[in-house]
């Protein structure tokens, strides 16, 4: 690693700003591998001092990195490589969890719970779960790792009545609901593209403004009744999503 920071190289006006060939000497060790998935890099002041320039050169540099991806910021922790995201495809005709996915893949699933609790509904919550004004909606919120690296946040809200304990979730919720017979068996989803925020951003570990998948579901048990309402974020640079299609006509494929 020493070697990216020798101060030797850069009193060449021709190869451009100063910060961009930090920059370039940093993302050209990424790609050579001479910095790996999830090392971290020297404090901005070392790497000044290993350089030769300027703290605000340094910064200008990380930041650039930071914003293309190439390099995540912890908060209190520090800078580091970021790691490979191998992109996932999946199946928007299989009503699935997240853990289902990851266990078929042969990928070690993980959360980290932002919340588990009861509360008042929302006027959306009770609109869209047919919920009446006293009644009490069980909210998970969660970050999703799969091999620990973060590829979503949920945040569902289901009928109390269906899960009065949302502490008893452990990991998969429709594993959960289903030791109670009450696991949904179709649902119905949204999917946009958005620019994530930058509270999301630091949980996903991507930079602010960076693409995203906004994932709305309505998933309904085999009464009819709705049992969950969810909206998800997934990283744009992590997944695909498939969908078959036939062509309009009868059951033998004949157009009208």
């Amino acid at each position: 690693m020493s070697d990216l920071f020798s101060p030797e190289g850069f009193d060449d006006a021709g190869k451009g700003p100063l910060y961009r060939q930090l920059a370039r000497r940093i993302g050209d060790g990424i790609a050579s591998g001479a910095l790996q998935p999830g090392e971290s890099l020297p404090p901005e002041r070392d790497m000044a001092a290993m350089t030769g320039l300027s703290r605000v050169t340094v910064r200008k540099a990380v930041q650039s990195l930071v914003a293309s991806g190439d390099l995540v910021q912890r908060r209190g922790s520090g800078t580091y490589v970021a790691p490979r995201v191998e992109r996932l495809e999946q199946a928007l005709s299989l009503l699935t969890s997240f853990s289902e996915d990851m266990r078929r893949r042969g990928k070690a699933a993980r959360s980290v719970w932002l919340d588990r609790s009861l509360h008042t509904p929302t006027p959306d919550e009770v609109m869209v779960l047919g919920l009446k004004a006293h009644d009490r909606v069980a909210r998970l919120a969660r970050v999703r790792l799969a091999d620990g690296v973060p590829l979503a946040i949920e945040r569902a809200s289901l009928p109390a009545a269906l899960l009065p304990d949302p502490e008893a979730v452990e990991s998969s919720l429709y594993a959960h609901l289903e030791t109670n017979g009450l696991r949904p068996v179709r649902a119905v989803q949204r999917l946009s593209a958005v620019n994530i925020g930058p509270a999301d951003a630091e949980l996903l570990e991507l930079p602010p403004g960076a693409a995203c998948l906004r994932i709305e579901r309505i998933a309904y048990l085999a009464s009819g009744a709705t049992a969950e309402y969810t909206l998800s974020l997934y990283r744009g640079d992590a997944y695909d999503f498939a969908a078959e299609l036939r062509l309009a006509g009868d059951s033998q494929g004949d157009t009208p």
